[in-house]
């Protein structure tokens, strides 16, 4: 069976779980609810973020408890138009963010910034005149 292109679940891992939920409330993200106390779910367009303790998470996947400065992953949020890139680096920045880059005109044409989450998660904020966004909030991507 071949694995299913698909990604179900983003689990961060986190120093600080209320203040890393305190945060992804204030960009307004829609927190799930669940039994399990020690995560924390937010629903996305396409799928979950989990917040969980990071040494709880490294030891789940067999993993050293240190986190590199950079991990070699981003995440991105992409949004429907140019304006909006520029606001939501905004919003993240006011609920808390650190801003990494503002937005720049991309080589690729379209319009691209980074913030990073109070644990150093870096996320894009993209408008990608060619990833047109569908109805329920998903890039499509040619």
């Amino acid at each position: 069976m071949p694995v299913p292109a698909r990604i179900s679940i983003v689990t961060l891992g986190v120093a600080d779980l209320s203040r890393s939920v305190a945060f992804y409330e204030a960009l307004g993200w829609e927190k799930a609810t669940s039994s399990m106390d020690e995560i924390v779910w937010f629903r996305t367009a396409d799928t979950n973020v989990g917040l969980w303790s990071s040494d709880e998470l490294a030891a789940d996947a067999n993993l050293p408890p240190q986190r590199a400065r950079f991990g070699g992953i981003t995440l991105a949020i992409n949004l429907e138009t140019e304006a909006a890139v520029t606001e939501a680096l905004d919003a993240a920045v006011a609920a808390g963010a650190t801003l990494l880059k503002p937005a720049t005109r991309a080589d690729w044409g379209g319009l691209s910034g980074y913030f990073a989450d109070p644990d150093g998660h870096p996320w894009e904020v993209a408008w990608n005149p060619s990833f047109p966004i569908d109805e329920d909030g998903r890039p499509r991507i040619p």
